[in-house]
């Protein structure tokens, strides 16, 4: 292997998509992501959520908008999340 080569990682990011439940401080949004799973002995659906604090660094997005985002490099001790911008 020749040292002046360089191998890049493949990099998988996880892409999420939900809605906005809060807007938290400037250039931060709280996210809320609802998912559908099955009960393993009832065999009913219940709905489970999960909330992520979302890096939006052009403050577009409010309260009750959908919105993508996918991982990203930690951007301060609770957000590691960006905005996909369409």
């Amino acid at each position: 292997m020749d040292k002046g080569t360089t191998t890049q990682k493949n990099v998988i990011k996880r892409v999420f998509s939900g809605v906005v439940v809060k807007k938290t401080a400037d250039k931060t949004v709280r996210v809320k992501v609802a998912r559908t799973v099955i009960h393993s002995k009832y065999k009913k659906r219940y709905t489970k959520h999960d909330n992520y604090l979302v890096h939006d660094p052009k403050n577009q997005f409010e309260v009750g908008q959908k919105v993508s985002f996918e991982q990203c490099r930690p951007i301060s001790k609770m957000k590691r999340w960006r905005v996909l911008y369409q």
